[in-house]
């Protein structure tokens, strides 16, 4: 007999609607539910919250208002949670959730909290051994011109300290920046007994890839997909779930009695998501190859996937430094016809003037301009339309500024837009906001440390 593992994912993004993965559990016959919360930018965001207040910095809806719906439910079924929704503060996070189980009686509840992927402290001591944060995007060689400005910086860690909780027993698992994948790696090896080593790099990369395919959740279900026309009950799809057997062979199909569509051509959408060479998928847990994989539309929403292969764990672990990069003036004003492009060209016109005037430089400004609902999403590339044909343009100016004070003089000057043509609509303007730019990278494995440790209700 061939073992299986049950899988749903319960959230793609942050903030999520817990509804979806409540159908998971009522309904998916799962043994584990696994929430993804963290995007590129938002251990930066959280770090900045958790800053201002000590007591934040996880993904405070997942956290409080999805573990009051979900949690309950969950431990009567015996299916384990596990997230990333902890952030940059994942013992705050789990002391929410311990409040939640005592508020319940849920008495008997252990919750692993996973830490490690936080290296702010670990960059200067890396760079005295000769190592150089090498910015894998630009090319540049160390952090030497984002040093002083640096406010995060987290290790895309693996599935090694979620598989340790659930082994002293862990019925949810919080964390921070693990790779998406590892949620669901996590579960699969510690079921099986799989090891970081021979014989299981290609189960280990079946694990990668079919975590990979539903880590975001509805997408694999049909959201964002190109048979959009076609999608049944949009408004209500369900969440993927897998059934994944010990041979490395897996089924993804949904939550049942759910809305959207679960095919061939939607795994296949989700499996060239954010992949680069899909020869060699890069985690690390281990490098899955996307290319030896055999997909079967069983039908009724129901895809197998077999022949899935890997390779050995990288040496290096992906990090995402954060730093503070000045700040983003903008505004938008809704101009209506008639006439309504060339009201934008001219409002376009003013404001560039105006910052001429007062005495800031448009040509030396990161400066953005958009004409939504014309080229705000394809640019230059798109024609610009006959005047007779435009009913009405939302016109975004946006602006790069190096401190606060500058944003807020662009800002104003925005504001003197608003007054030049009839036929406009607007509103207060944006205050400014400071920008958070990524710098992605890589640091030796063996540099990070991964911890964690088991909590019980008290």
């Amino acid at each position: 007999m061939v073992h299986k593992l049950r899988l749903g994912a319960g959230s793609g993004w942050a903030p999520s609607d817990p509804q979806p993965a409540l159908e998971l559990i009522e309904k998916g016959n799962i043994d584990y539910l696994c929430f993804d919360q963290l995007a590129e930018l938002t251990m930066a965001v959280l770090q900045i919250t958790k800053t201002r207040d000590p007591k934040r910095g996880y993904a405070w809806q997942h956290i409080i208002d999805g573990m009051k719906m979900l949690l309950v439910p969950a431990h009567k079924k015996g299916i384990k949670l596990i997230t990333n929704g902890g952030g940059v503060n994942c013992e705050e996070a789990a002391n929410q959730v311990l409040n939640i189980a005592r508020e319940n009686n849920l008495n008997d509840l252990k919750i692993g909290i996973v830490s490690g992927d936080d290296i702010l402290d670990k960059l200067d001591a890396c760079r005295h051994k000769g190592w150089r944060f090498r910015n894998l995007d630009t090319g540049e060689d160390d952090i030497d011109s984002i040093r002083e400005r640096i406010v995060s910086a987290h290790a895309y860690i693996g599935a090694d300290g979620i598989i340790g909780a659930l082994g002293e027993g862990a019925h949810v698992v919080i964390t921070g920046r693990v790779s998406d994948n590892a949620l669901f790696v996590a579960p699969i090896m510690h079921q099986f007994g799989w090891q970081y080593q021979e014989p299981y790099w290609n189960l280990i990369g079946a694990a990668v890839t079919v975590g990979h395919i539903i880590e975001c959740a509805s997408w694999c279900c049909g959201q964002n997909s190109v048979l959009w026309e076609r999608m049944p009950q949009p408004w209500a799809l369900g969440y993927p779930l897998t059934e994944f057997y010990e041979d490395g062979t897996a089924i993804i199909t949904k939550a049942p009695d759910t809305g959207g569509l679960v095919n061939e051509w939607t795994i296949k959408e989700q499996l060239v998501y954010e992949v680069h060479d899909p020869r060699n998928y890069l985690m690390p847990d281990g490098i899955a190859d996307l290319t030896t994989l055999k997909l079967e539309d069983l039908g009724d929403d129901r895809v197998r996937i077999s022949n899935m292969t890997g390779k050995p764990r990288p040496e290096t672990l992906k990090v995402q430094i954060g730093y503070s990069d000045g700040y983003i003036a903008e505004n938008l004003t809704i101009i209506g016809a008639p006439q309504a492009l060339a009201k934008a060209k001219r409002m376009e016109e003013v404001g560039r003037e105006r910052l001429k005037q007062m005495g800031l430089n448009p040509d030396e400004l990161q400066m953005r301009v958009d004409y939504v609902g014309i080229n705000s999403l394809l640019g230059p590339v798109v024609p610009m339309p006959d005047e007779d044909s435009v009913n009405e343009i939302g016109l975004r100016i946006a602006a790069k500024a190096k401190t606060a004070v500058e944003a807020q003089r662009i800002v104003a000057s925005f504001g003197m837009m608003t007054g030049t043509p009839v036929g406009v609509g607007f509103s207060a303007p944006r205050a400014p906001r400071p920008v958070i730019a990524l710098w992605p990278t890589l640091i030796p494995r063996d540099e990070v440390p991964i911890n964690f440790v088991v909590k019980e209700v008290s």
